[in-house]
């Protein structure tokens, strides 16, 4: 009876360990839970609280997720700004990247164009998604290459004031393509993807090749439907700074959202499959790389 007590024992142990070896899938649903908590904070514009509770809060998590975080600070227009930027593993520098910030004014809202933007997708949903893809993301993956993870700081001021879009991008971008130890192999964007009626297309100035390798893995995983390979907008972003210094870079956004700095842009415009589906392709995306 001890003798098949132990092996019975032996085997449920080695059951334990192979499936605590095993990286964790990606949940739309944790994703989301951190867009609920950054929409909680409030408008997160540039100099504001809530934009400060913001980064606290994304280091925070990261720190828990076991990431080596920095925090970039810099200056522009008579404000302080804060770009959060994580790393893990070694080998060549790739990365994904989102901003944080919300727009301080919501010009296409017709009832309130003054008011700020509560930007629960523009300055939320990517946020979510690459939060939950640093809990989530395989250390085969980092043994093999460093993978940046890069949280902007005023991407959506551009047009006011007299300020340029993507400011914090623009520093980091300036920053690493003067490093070739660090200099990315690729950088992919993610902006605005949290929107129900998910429709992302090629944008007109992001890398041919990472726009038809990131589509094709979407189109593999049964994500056609939404991931159109075609290109619609051309747009000045957080991608549009690397892709200037000549560096590989695309951005997935569905800029067809009808809420596009409105105050209407909130919380419940938020869907977790269509979190699910981009964390999904971008997991599978870093994978095949």
């Amino acid at each position: 009876m001890r003798t098949g007590f132990a092996r019975v024992a032996s085997l449920l142990l080695a059951l334990v360990l192979l499936v605590g070896c095993q990286p964790a899938s990606f949940s739309g649903r944790q994703a989301f839970k951190h867009v609920k908590a950054l929409d909680a904070l409030g408008p997160r514009y540039v100099g504001s609280e809530a934009n400060q509770a913001a980064a606290d809060y994304i280091a925070k998590t990261l720190e828990e997720y076991g990431w080596e975080v920095t925090r970039q600070n810099l200056a522009y227009g008579g404000e302080r700004l804060q770009n959060v930027i994580a790393t893990r593993g070694t080998g060549p520098t790739v990365l994904l990247g989102t901003h944080y910030d919300t727009r301080p004014i919501a010009e296409n809202d017709r009832a309130e164009p003054t008011s700020p933007v509560p930007g629960a997708n523009d300055g939320g949903s990517g946020v979510g998604v690459l939060l939950e893809l640093a809990r989530t993301l395989d250390p085969a993956i980092t043994a093999e290459r460093s993978v940046m993870l890069a949280f902007f700081d005023g991407e959506d001021r551009g047009g006011i004031d007299g300020w340029e879009w993507a400011v914090g991008a623009r520093h980091l971008a300036r920053q690493l393509a003067n490093d070739a130890n660090s200099r990315p192999e690729w950088v992919l964007i993610v902006d605005m993807v949290g929107d129900a009626n998910q429709e992302l297309f090629w944008e007109w100035s992001s890398s041919v090749s990472l726009n038809e390798t990131v589509w094709r893995v979407a189109h593999d995983l049964g994500y056609e439907q939404q991931f159109v390979a075609r290109h619609k907008h051309y747009l000045i972003a957080d991608h549009t700074p690397f892709a200037e210094m000549g560096m590989q870079a695309a951005i997935l956004i569905d800029f067809d959202y009808p809420y596009w700095h409105t105050r209407q842009d909130t919380l419940d415009k938020i869907s977790v499959d269509s979190l699910q589906r981009v964390g999904d392709v971008i997991t599978a995306f870093v994978q095949q790389q």
